[in-house]
Order: structure tokens, then C-alpha cells, then sequence
């Protein structure tokens, strides 16, 4: 499962690059709607925020603008709700430019109302998580939990900056207050991506089978919450019952775009890549996620078709661009993404380098080490490997970078281990390594 966002998709720059909060909830899950939550928004705003990356906000945008236009300009709520519906239009439109707007007038309601307005403080914190900024977004959720200590999200808020630094016991703990206080379709999607992460896929898919049944929002929350049970079921090789997630998926929303994402996958494990781009493709048109279009590209590229590949590769660089352009920190995907795609350098090590040092996470670690390994650093990307499995994560892509590091090192034992787990964990880990892991493994055995 990847963060809600790749719970975002495992393989290169999906782990973080989704346009949206890591593996924060559908935004609507930002307002405090608990009984005790305060400085909820005017009612007329309530329901101001679409859930998932399904519902666009333009509508709402442009009411509240109307209102701030007739003589509310100084209602610190309306300025709140305006900052929120920014965020979940990048989010719903994959279009990053809508983070400026946000940070400017959730400044401009937090300027009016700097005591208790806890829709700001999290706006601000999604905003920072977004973009990055996870020290950033830690210290917002922390204020947000000051105000209103009762209501559950900034608990998650929390909980996702604290993964992202590599600090998993306290972050563990948020999500577990988080659970606690309120157990909804936000809170469980965490737990189960904390329980993949942790090596306890059973449990990560418990805990968002649990999710579904409570993604009663709507159907675009139900469809973000099968597509997520659907990448945990495809990351452990059940491909068959990821199948039946996606399609429950896309039954329940078909214009949202993620469950054919997921459908593609199925096909293109099915022996049908050139099919499987093209579907990614003609989500990534209008949905460019630069994850999705990182798998279009990787699906032409295995069905031959170099030159679309290339386009599509060129859409990432084009999209990193934008992203860098609006204030989100690229450093630990773009050099992931250049390492997976044969642009091994020092200054790509240099990106890798400055990702982990302002994320120390268990991906960050394992970009690191597949980024040294590209350079020909073989010892330094191996200390990075291990730390990468410290967690016990079940990751094919994690197993497949330490065996063709200790490949290189001269432990054939420990390649043979390492490549043997990639691909029973899941056999198709990554549409460009798989089939390498394969053909190594094969050639060690024969020299067993």
C-alpha cells in the first residue's frame, strides 16, 4: 500500500510524489467535525472539501472568493475554507501552482486569527507535508493539537511527518491516538499503511478492509479506499483478489482515477503491457501524477515502445520541474527516478544524499543506497540497504536493491536471498527489475 497518496505507488518517485499529503486522508477529513472540534467553518462551508482526489473544488473556490470579494474579507474562517479548497484542487487536479494560493491566504487567515484557528494551523501542516516540509508540517500539527486537543486529525498530521522523519515508535503512537478518538476511514488507512511498513501485511490489509466499510462519504472516498486495498493485495502478489478491490473501485466512481490505474497493473501482469500503458496513459492526460506517469513509461518501455516511454519520462522531468517550481522538495524522487532511468552521476547521489538527510525514512534510505549502488558505491549503498529493512518492511523493490548490491559485493548467498524474496513477496515488484531479478537469480542457481 503506498501512503495515501502512493498510500502511494512503491516503485521510484511514486513513493512521494503524488500531489496531494503523503498519507494524509482525503482533505475533507482535515475539518474538525468531532463534537468537541473548534472553529469549525461557517455551514454554508461545511462541506466545502471533496474527498479523496475524486471531487474538483472550483465551485467552492469560487463562492468563497464571491464572498471575500462582498465585504466578508476579514472572516478568518472563509480564508481558512479558501486555503483547504486550494489544497484539494492541486490534489484533485494534480496541479501544484494551487499551493501558492493556499499558503497566501491560509497566512491571511492565520494573520486575522492566530489563537485558535485550528483549520489554518492544519491546513498549513498539509500544505508543509505536501511540499515536503516535514519538520514543517510536525510543528504545525503539534500547534493544531494545542488548540484542539480533542479532535483526532492532527494526530495524523503528526503521525505522517513523524514516519516521514524516520521516528516510527512515536509516530506509531499519533496514529494510534488518532485511531483511538476517531476510527474512520483517515485513521485506518494510516494503520494499515504503518502495519505494511512494519512487514504486518495481514494486518495492513485488516486494518483497510476496516476503511472501506467506513468510506461512507463518498463514492470517491469509497473508490480511494478499494484502490488502496487493491495496491496492498497487488504488493503482496495476490493479483487475482487486487483485481476485485480495483473493480470495486471503479464500480463505485468510474470517472476517478486511480482504480484503472490499478486495472492496468492487472493487465500488464497478465502479459498485456502495451494495453496497460495505454490505459495508464490516457489517466495520466488527464490526471498527470508524475507516479502514474513514471508507469506508463516503464509499461512502453517493456512493451518496446521507446518512444512513447521517452514522452512519458519527459512528462516526470516536465512535472519535477512545476513541483520544484511551487515550493515541493524533489530532491530524494528526482534522484530515485534518475537512478531507475540510467542517469547515474555524483550530483544524483548529492539529491539522494540531501533527500535523506531531511527524511530519514526506510525509503529514503533505500534511494539512497539504489542511488549509490548506480554510482558504483557498492559498501556505502549496502550500510543504506540494511538500514532500508530495518523495519522488516515487505517491499519486492527494497529486496531486489540489496540483492544486486551484495551481487556485487561478492555475497551470492545473500543475492540469491535477496532476489528469492523480491519476487515472492511479489512478482511484479517493478516492470524494470522484475525481469532482471529473475534472470539473475536463474544464473546463480545454476551456479549453486
Amino acid at each position: 500500500m503506498r501512503r495515501p497518496g502512493g498510500i502511494l505507488v512503491a516503485v521510484g518517485l511514486g513513493v512521494a510524489l503524488v500531489v496531494g499529503v503523503a498519507i494524509l486522508a482525503p482533505l475533507s477529513s482535515l475539518r474538525g467535525n468531532s463534537p468537541e472540534a473548534r472553529g469549525s467553518s461557517p455551514p454554508d462551508a461545511g462541506a466545502l472539501l471533496s474527498p479523496a482526489t475524486g471531487g474538483r473544488a472550483a465551485g467552492q473556490i469560487a463562492a468563497l472568493q464571491s464572498r471575500l470579494k462582498e465585504g466578508e474579507g476579514e472572516d478568518w474562517r472563509l480564508y481558512a475554507s479558501l486555503g483547504l479548497a486550494y489544497l484539494q484542487e492541486a490534489r484533485a487536479g494534480a496541479d501544484p501552482s494551487f499551493y501558492v494560493k493556499a499558503a497566501g491566504v491560509l497566512r491571511r487567515s492565520l494573520a486575522l486569527n492566530r489563537s485558535d484557528n485550528y483549520e489554518a494551523m492544519l491546513g498549513m501542516g498539509a500544505l508543509a507535508s505536501a511540499r515536503h516540509d516535514f519538520r514543517g508540517a510536525l510543528a504545525w500539527g503539534r500547534r493544531a493539537k494545542q488548540v484542539n486537543p480533542h479532535n483526532p486529525y492532527a494526530r495524523g498530521l503528526i503521525g505522517d511527518a513523524l514516519f516521514e522523519l524516520g521516528r516510527y515508535s512515536d509516530g506509531m503512537a499519533a496514529y494510534q491516538d488518532m485511531v483511538d478518538l476517531r476510527p474512520d476511514l483517515a485513521s485506518y488507512a494510516r494503520i494499515a499503511y504503518a502495519r505494511e511498513l512494519t512487514g504486518d501485511v495481514r494486518g495492513a490489509v485488516e486494518a483497510m478492509r476496516l476503511a472501506t466499510g467506513v468510506a461512507s462519504g463518498s463514492p470517491e472516498d469509497g473508490a480511494w479506499a478499494y484502490y488502496q486495498l487493491g495496491e496492498l493485495l497487488f504488493g503482496s502478489g495476490r493479483v487475482d483478489d487486487a483485481e476485485q478491490a480495483y473493480r470495486h473501485g471503479a464500480a463505485l466512481a468510474p470517472d476517478y482515477p486511480l482504480p484503472p490505474v490499478g486495472l492496468a497493473k492487472i493487465d500488464a501482469a497478465r502479459g498485456h503491457p502495451r494495453a496497460a500503458a495505454r490505459q495508464v496513459a490516457d489517466v495520466v492526460t488527464g490526471y498527470p501524477a508524475p507516479e502514474f506517469a513514471i508507469l506508463a513509461g516503464d509499461l512502453f518501455a517493456l512493451a518496446g515502445e521507446r518512444r512513447k516511454a521517452r514522452a512519458q519520462y519527459d512528462l516526470v522531468r516536465a512535472t519535477q520541474r512545476l513541483l520544484r517550481a511551487n515550493g515541493v522538495d524533489t530532491d530524494l524522487e528526482v534522484a530515485l527516478f534518475n537512478a531507475d532511468h540510467g542517469l547515474a552521476s555524483e550530483r544524483v547521489v548529492m539529491d539522494a544524499r540531501s533527500g535523506y538527510a531531511k527524511r530519514p525514512s526506510v525509503q529514503a534510505s533505500d534511494a539512497l543506497a539504489w542511488t549509490l549502488y548506480t554510482a558504483g558505491r557498492y559498501r556505502e549503498a549496502r550500510r543504506y540497504s540494511h538500514e532500508a529493512l530495518r523495519l522488516g518492511t515487505r517491499n519486492g523493490l527494497f529486496h531486489y536493491h540489496a540483492g544486486m548490491i551484495a551481487l556485487r559485493l561478492g555475497d551470492r548467498a545473500g543475492a540469491r536471498d535477496h532476489l528469492r524474496k523480491a519476487l515472492t513477496m511479489n512478482p511484479h515488484f517493478s516492470w524494470i527489475y522484475a525481469p532482471q531479478a529473475r534472470r539473475t537469480l536463474q544464473r546463480l542457481r545454476a551456479r549453486l
